[in-house]
């Protein structure tokens, strides 16, 4: 998900954060936060969760999942993270929900 990484390092900048800062908050290495950005690595619900909360933002304005909308397990998908966010208490915009 390449935009997604794209939008990270665009909301990173924003808030003049440093990829090692964000490395350090996450527990990684600067390495291994770049790979990130760059789409070399695939960003779960977890990832998407930590860089969230560093940058104060929702998962959402991150990420969409609305273009997977075609495919069977996108229902299963799109039920188990609303739990999962719930569970978690991460807020959910009122149109998800």
């Amino acid at each position: 998900m390449k935009i997604c990484g794209q939008n990270i390092r665009k909301i990173r900048r924003s808030k003049d954060f440093t990829q090692e800062y964000m490395a350090f908050e996450m527990g990684i290495s600067q390495k291994a936060y770049s790979d990130i950005e760059n789409a070399k690595v695939k960003i779960n619900i977890d990832i998407l969760n930590r860089i969230s909360v560093i940058l104060d933002i929702k998962p959402s304005d991150i990420c969409s999942i609305s273009h997977k909308c075609g495919t069977n397990d996108y229902e299963d998908k799109y039920h188990d993270l609303l739990e999962y966010m719930k569970k978690n208490n991460i807020s959910i915009p009122e149109e998800y929900q």
